[in-house]
């Protein structure tokens, strides 16, 4: 499964698609129903200042309205699909190998959303300071960007390939 997403559109394989779909579903109509039970039930406890079970169940419904809204944006931009890739050049739903200056370790990693969740390697984000760097370099490019420390750090593409999952 390879997910990835550019600036405005989240390309999705079948399998994320469906996955984020369900989630969405369950958690607009029997999720929504379920917490508000939860409230009435807290609520019909008394005096609601002191009422420990209706905050966390308010809380609750405010984790799940966010995610709704969350999921809502990312399927409503979504492609389902492979992102256009071309061998060689970093993109998003690319697997990369870079070198960090200084360094003779290499480091691979899918360039991806972070909604890629059953990827076997680590996901970075396109959106990442390193994501952002390296996205359209090609092999052989190097690329700086900021650590969140202000200091820069440099790296090099050693390899840029299409994800092929596990």
């Amino acid at each position: 499964m390879a997910v990835s997403q550019n600036e405005n559109v989240t390309w999705l394989t079948q399998e994320a698609y469906d996955r984020l779909k369900a989630e969405y579903d369950y958690l607009s109509g029997q999720g929504r129903t379920d917490i508000a039970k939860k409230i009435e039930a807290a609520r019909e406890e008394g005096d609601l200042r002191e009422n420990g079970g209706y905050h966390a169940a308010k809380d609750e419904q405010g984790k799940i309205e966010a995610r709704i809204f969350h999921l809502r944006q990312i399927l409503d931009s979504a492609k389902v699909g492979e992102a256009p890739r071309t061998e060689g050049v970093v993109g998003p739903g690319m697997t990369v190998t870079i070198r960090f200056a200084g360094d003779e370790d290499e480091v691979t990693f899918l360039l991806a959303s972070r909604e890629e969740s059953g990827a076997p390697i680590d996901v970075y984000s396109p959106k990442s300071p390193l994501g952002a760097a390296i996205n359209g370099k090609r092999i052989g490019d190097k690329a700086s960007y900021t650590l969140p420390n202000g200091r820069t750090n440099e790296v090099e593409i050693l390899e840029a390939v299409p994800y092929v999952g596990n």
